[in-house]
């Protein structure tokens, strides 16, 4: 496995994350536990998940599958870099009682205290907000992270799903106040088939020394072989992917984009991963595998090559928008 900070910070994290977020609604807990002791055996350090994983009537159950491996071995808690996140709203039917979401001072507390519990650990190493939220100002949110920091709950704080604007306000307002080390990382959606992230977000992460870590690295499956996989009778494609192939235009693109792997000799969902670690600020991506197998396929991807001739064609099939302003302005 391969290493490297988180943004500017000295903590070292594995160049692949393992994201959890299957573990309970698809992966049971003997199969999740199994993941966590491969990929720890890989060398992956950086385990990511979320109070809300689990979702519905099962919100948190993810944080206790994590939280049942810790307890198996002291070991586990000390070699994983442990991330989990803040702001949904937690009540089994959805309907939340107020203050029991988002990211106010006093929900921030409860929050960190539960997944804290659920999660059979003392202190998160990275606490990421879910979302913003456009209520609760930033002076209020950094005043209830520096008590977490010194009560030692804490260690580093990330946002998820930010816009540029706000990764630069949430350190702006950090820096003024003095003390608060601010966001030091961003968890967002990229990779090859969307890169709007490029225009506005990884720029605003590169100015202020955030790490970037995509999620939904393979697009929900649609960059993983999946109409290779619909052919010879496998896994059919659903959800976002599905949609995408049902546009004529679209489909020929991940065709393209299958075909030039296949002339390659590169399996389309390990070459996605490796474009992504090729990608200036990026940390790692999240990578949610539900067996073992997969696990494998994306560790693969950290030895991966790409050849300048193959990430140029890449770039033909999925062009990125450009640099902001001139992506819109001319």
């Amino acid at each position: 496995m391969k290493y490297t900070q988180l943004g500017r910070t000295g903590l070292k994290v594995s160049r692949l994350v393992l994201g959890t977020m299957n573990f309970g609604p698809q992966t049971d807990e003997a199969d999740s536990h199994a993941i966590m002791d491969a990929a720890l055996d890989a060398g992956i350090n950086f385990f990511d998940t979320a109070n809300v994983y689990g979702w519905g009537e099962n919100k948190g159950r993810t944080e206790e599958i994590i939280g049942n491996w810790f307890a198996k071995s002291p070991d586990h808690r000390d070699k994983t870099v442990l991330a989990t996140k803040v702001y949904g709203n937690m009540a089994a039917d959805g309907d939340a009682w107020p203050n029991h979401d988002k990211l106010s001072a006093v929900n921030i507390r409860r929050a960190v205290d539960a997944s804290l519990k659920r999660l059979q650990t003392d202190y998160i190493d990275v606490y990421q907000f879910h979302h913003i939220d456009r209520a609760t100002p930033f002076e209020e949110i950094w005043q209830a992270i520096d008590t977490l920091i010194q009560q030692g709950k804490i260690l580093y704080v990330g946002s998820s799903n930010f816009p540029g604007y706000k990764i630069a306000q949430a350190n702006e307002i950090a820096a003024r106040r003095g003390g608060t080390i601010g966001l030091v990382s961003e968890q967002c959606l990229y990779n090859l088939a969307e890169r709007r992230a490029e225009m506005e977000v990884i720029p605003a992460a590169q100015e202020y020394g955030l790490g970037v870590i995509p999620w939904s690295p393979l697009q929900g499956g649609l960059l993983g072989g999946v109409i290779k996989k619909e052919i010879s009778g496998g896994r059919r494609a659903s959800g976002r992917a599905a949609d995408t192939l049902a546009n004529p235009a679209s489909r020929a693109q991940i065709q393209a984009y299958e075909d030039l792997l296949d002339k390659h000799g590169i399996e389309p969902g390990e070459a996605a991963l490796a474009w992504l670690l090729t990608r200036p600020g990026v940390t790692g991506p999240i990578v949610g595998p539900r067996t073992a197998e997969q696990l494998e396929s994306a560790l693969r991807a950290v030895e991966l090559e790409l050849s300048e001739e193959l990430l140029t064609s890449l770039d033909e099939i999925f062009p990125g928008p450009g640099p902001s302003p001139e992506a819109f302005a001319w």
